[in-house]
């Protein structure tokens, strides 16, 4: 089983009973989904047997003191331009502004260049996300357009930007 250590975050390869865990406990953010979310089982087996059928993704929950806080996952994978993309999310409130989303972040790029042999990581965020956007840029990231609905940004190897996460 893959599991990359942070500092404050570890990241698991998720399997059904984390993706649940995940779930159970999720509360959308305004800043990134408007919808209304109830956890309900079938929805949530359904939703996982088809991201987890899907091969250009690769699923990891994020674990703070060894508790499912949330999940992060690279998408879009192009083994062939060496290009992804990623996705982040934390269940809930209580675990934002800690850096723990941002060691996570971090952990994933350092795997999709280090491990996954990536060259390229894009992202988008939706336009009312200025937190994410701000860690984007952070750990350089650069901004690359925007439509009506995203701002997109590109990474690069010699982009990026350490940061410590202790």
């Amino acid at each position: 089983m893959t599991k990359i250590h942070g500092e404050k975050v570890c990241l698991v390869l998720c399997n059904r009973k984390l993706w649940h865990e995940i779930w159970m406990k999720y509360t959308p953010d305004p800043m990134a989904d408007l919808n209304e979310y109830e956890y309900d089982f079938e929805k949530t087996e359904k939703a996982y047997d088809a991201r987890m059928a899907d091969a250009t993704r690769r699923y990891f929950t994020i674990l703070h003191n060894e508790c499912a806080i949330g999940m992060i996952y690279l998408k879009h994978m192009n083994i062939d331009e060496r290009i992804t993309s990623f996705g982040v999310g934390l269940s809930n409130d209580s675990d934002k502004g800690k850096g723990l989303g941002t060691e996570a972040i971090c952990l994933l790029i350092e795997y999709a260049f280090e491990e996954m042999g990536f060259e390229t990581i894009v992202a988008d965020v939706v336009l009312r996300n200025t937190r994410s956007q701000h860690v984007l840029l952070k750990l350089g990231f650069v901004y690359v357009r925007e439509d009506d609905e995203f701002k997109y940004y590109q990474l690069l190897p010699q982009n990026r930007v350490p940061v410590k996460t202790g």
